[in-house]
């Protein structure tokens, strides 16, 4: 039992971030005319991707780049998100990212976007109950 309210927990906190990462997207599509999805199914793909890209694949470059983010004083975090985006849009052919710039000012609003909401809703913290009848 007790494992069916992790996994439960789990499965809401990633519905719960991908929900925040496909608002983010959807906010930068508003906001940058070099950013632009082709139906809605690429933004819920490309938000999925995204939340897999930065699960598994942001933390591995930072390591990788840590000297350089350390003399950078972290600003240098925002270039790899910058290249994240850049290569979810790469992946998901139906998700346009025109310019690194681009990229770049997306990323920054998608990290705020993001943090603000993972603030507000604080999705790991989440409780859930499983009851079986």
């Amino acid at each position: 039992m007790y494992s069916d309210e992790r996994m439960a927990r789990r499965i809401l906190i990633f519905i719960t971030k991908l929900a925040i990462n496909t608002l983010a997207l959807l906010i930068v599509d508003s906001m940058f005319q070099g950013i632009w999805f082709d139906n809605d199914k690429a933004m819920i793909a490309a938000a999925l991707v995204l939340a897999i890209v930065n699960t598994y694949l942001r933390p591995l470059v930072l390591v990788l780049t840590l000297p350089i983010n350390v003399l950078s004083l972290g600003l240098f975090t925002l270039v790899i998100n910058a290249l994240m985006l850049e290569l979810v849009s790469w992946i998901i052919p139906a998700f346009h990212v025109t310019g690194f710039w681009t990229a770049m000012g997306a990323a920054l609003v998608v990290s705020i976007i993001s943090f603000l909401l993972n603030w507000f809703l604080k999705p790991d913290t989440v409780r859930v109950d499983v009851r079986r009848f």
